[in-house]
């Protein structure tokens, strides 16, 4: 896989307006568009239908969390969309997780079409240690990602979303094939932003990063084909 197909661009915007120039722009430079809460309220299918016409492969990152029936029935709809990828969260339990993927399997080979990958959230990289003290888990930040890692592996999926820093503890408990998505990735120099776990791209794919989740700082950037040229250099 080449290094600007491992990048998963978060099409952050609020319009179908806005998400079709990110289309225009850059469309082939990345190997993903991320389509998350915002935009998905505010158009609906009709996005991820934009981005299958222009042979763009969609993460659909909505965090589906409830009981097992409801996000099995939102994982058949998603999977009916087209989609190559989707979120889960974690949290749901096993049960949850399990059914979102027995849906996904059973929608796919009702349409005689690939089954989307089925991804697991597990800790938000904007909540740090006192974040999850105040949500009543006693764990840690690295120890409740452990936790939900395993329950991904023992569910089936196909990979978890983590923080950079929770990499290098986990990356050896992955089976083979496992994906390791790290949203929070900020080039050398770029602000933070809200994110308080955050990581260079270089840093990432070391640490073991199959994919990165970028936004700001190539949908900010004066020029951002030329940030995604920075940002794989700097993954290289």
């Amino acid at each position: 896989m080449a290094l600007r197909d491992r990048i998963i661009f978060a099409l952050d915007v609020a319009t179908l307006t806005a998400a079709t120039v990110w289309i225009h722009k850059l469309g082939g430079l990345v190997g993903y568009f991320k389509v998350g809460l915002e935009l998905f309220t505010a158009t609906g299918p009709e996005v991820v239908a934009r981005l299958n016409n222009a042979d763009i492969k969609c993460f659909l990152d909505l965090k589906f969390h409830d009981i097992p029936n409801t996000v099995a029935g939102a994982v058949r709809s998603a999977t009916r969309l087209g989609v190559d990828m989707m979120t889960i969260h974690l949290s749901g339990g096993k049960a949850m997780a399990e059914a979102a993927l027995a849906a996904a399997a059973e929608e796919a080979d009702r349409l005689g079409i690939k089954r989307p990958k089925i991804i697991g959230v597990s800790v938000l990289t904007s909540l740090g240690e006192n974040d999850i003290k105040d949500l009543g888990w006693h764990a840690s930040v690295k120890e409740q990602v452990e936790r939900l890692l395993r329950l991904a592996v023992l569910a089936g999926l196909d990979g978890m979303v983590c923080s950079a820093a929770d990499l290098g503890s986990i990356r050896h408990q992955t089976p083979q094939g496992f994906l390791l998505i790290t949203p929070g990735i900020r080039p050398t120099g770029a602000a933070s932003g809200d994110q308080a776990r955050i990581s260079t791209p270089g840093a990432a794919m070391r640490a073991g990063a199959d994919l990165l989740v970028i936004g700001r700082p190539i949908s900010e950037a004066p020029d951002a084909r030329e940030a995604v040229e920075k940002i794989v250099a700097e993954m290289a």
